[in-house]
């Protein structure tokens, strides 16, 4: 137990407090060189969010000097040192005002304004970057308090990414997209909450004593304040974790319906919208060829509680002008991309709705049935009298003789999960 407990002592090369807030306290200021750097590095990650570049975000991340203050500010609360978290709420200002000006202003002059990807990456929050500021902020306190600082902090810079969504809000002040901007915000804030909590408690953990005058009634009402202003913080952000969970796994939900009832089937969706905020919440889909009449929709519409889904709508797109708007607006958000590949993922995409390809299944058929010599299998369209389409899978085997096809029909049935599969033989010339 005690082997157990050093392998995880962060006692050990501890450095001095005094040391660790002369540090904090240089990293925090925001005036000369600092704002130079800061504005140089906007500018460049402005630049790689322009032309879709992660590698050039990347750089712009390893240099800016934008978790000094949010590192600051958690070791400020732990210590109840009301003065260094004036200047770290301060100088976090002053930063976020400077980035999101310098932003504002390359967006705005640039000719160049199309909605790339890592602009896009950077409007939804999800659990995921939650986890990622807590833990990088949980590894940037840890670093500051060693005596050899290794190079963590540029990895943490790196993982919480701090920059890209003050970019991405300058990019939406300069266009007038609210949801651009409310989006990139809201995940610059949740970055600084959890950085600055996971920081708290490592200092905490580590004992650091608390910043204290002469003054005995002052240091009692300096820590009532920061303790209520600390669980004004935390309670909240849990509470924004816990809806971002949700969030997910009501994502995900939906994929796993969508791949049930549609992918299995061979219905290509080629638009998906999820619209979570909504009451109720809408899941808008269009399809590639897939025509469903009104009673296929309602069905559809009840089997969504089935999969947790709940207090919500499925709104299918059908109307033929409606798809071309709508591919339209796919071929925006894909702008990276040339109109020959757009039209060639198109013609893949028809195109795999219509084969089956799984070695597979080839060879555990071939175990199963052994009379059968050659099989040739595929999806056909079925057109129905009420002019509705659906995919029908189709079998065809050459044998000398039929074989037990309920078997063979059975078998199939599960595998693809289609009950109207067309099982044909053809017999083979000796």
């Amino acid at each position: 137990m005690n082997s157990f407990s050093r392998l995880f002592n962060l006692h050990h090369n501890e450095e001095d407090p005094k040391k660790v807030l002369e540090d904090i306290i240089k990293s925090i200021s925001f005036k000369g060189p600092n704002l130079w750097i800061l504005a140089c590095a906007i500018l460049i990650a402005s630049v790689g969010l322009n032309v879709n570049s992660t590698a050039v975000i990347i750089g712009a991340m390893l240099i800016s000097p934008l978790m000094g203050p949010i590192v600051g500010a958690g070791f400020a609360l732990a210590t109840y040192n009301s003065n260094l978290l004036k200047k770290c709420f301060k100088n976090l200002f002053v930063a976020t005002v400077v980035s999101l000006l310098v932003s504002t202003l390359y967006f705005y002059l640039s000719p160049f304004k199309d909605v790339q990807s890592e602009l896009l990456a950077r409007t939804s929050p999800n659990i995921y970057d939650v986890l990622i500021a807590f833990f990088g902020g949980i590894v940037g306190a840890v670093s500051i308090t060693r005596v050899e600082k290794g190079n963590p902090i540029p990895g943490v810079a790196i993982a919480t990414a701090l920059m890209p969504p003050l970019c991405t809000a300058g990019f939406g002040l300069a266009t007038f997209n609210l949801k651009f901007l409310a989006g990139a915000l809201y995940l610059y804030c949740i970055n600084c909450f959890f950085i600055c909590i996971a920081t708290f408690l490592i200092i905490k953990y580590l004992k650091y004593k608390p910043v204290t005058t002469a003054n005995e009634n002052y240091d009692r009402k300096i820590k009532y304040i920061i303790s209520i202003l600390m669980t004004l913080m935390i309670l909240p952000s849990f509470y924004l974790a816990y809806n971002l969970l949700r969030e997910k796994k009501y994502t995900q939900n939906i994929e796993r319906f969508i791949d049930t009832e549609f992918g299995r089937n061979g219905y290509t969706v080629i638009y998906k919208k999820i619209n979570y905020n909504r009451d109720p919440k809408t899941i808008e889909l269009a399809f590639l060829s897939k025509k469903f009449d009104s009673t296929e929709i309602v069905l559809l519409d009840r089997k969504l509680n089935d999969f947790g889904i709940e207090n919500t709508k499925l709104d299918i797109k059908q109307n033929a002008d409606l798809k071309k708007e709508i591919l339209t607006e796919i071929n925006k958000q894909n702008s990276s991309l040339s109109e020959k590949d757009l039209q060639i993922n198109e013609l893949q995409a028809q195109l795999n709705q219509y084969q089956i390809n799984d070695p597979k299944l080839i060879k555990e058929l071939r175990i199963l049935f052994p009379d059968i010599r050659d099989i040739a299998m595929g999806k056909l369209t079925n057109y129905a009298a009420n002019d509705s389409t659906s995919l029908t899978t189709v079998c065809i085997y050459y044998a000398n003789r039929k074989i037990d096809e309920s078997k063979l029909y059975n078998w199939l049935k599960e595998r693809f999960n289609d009950p109207n599969l067309w099982i044909i033989h053809r017999e083979t010339t000796k």
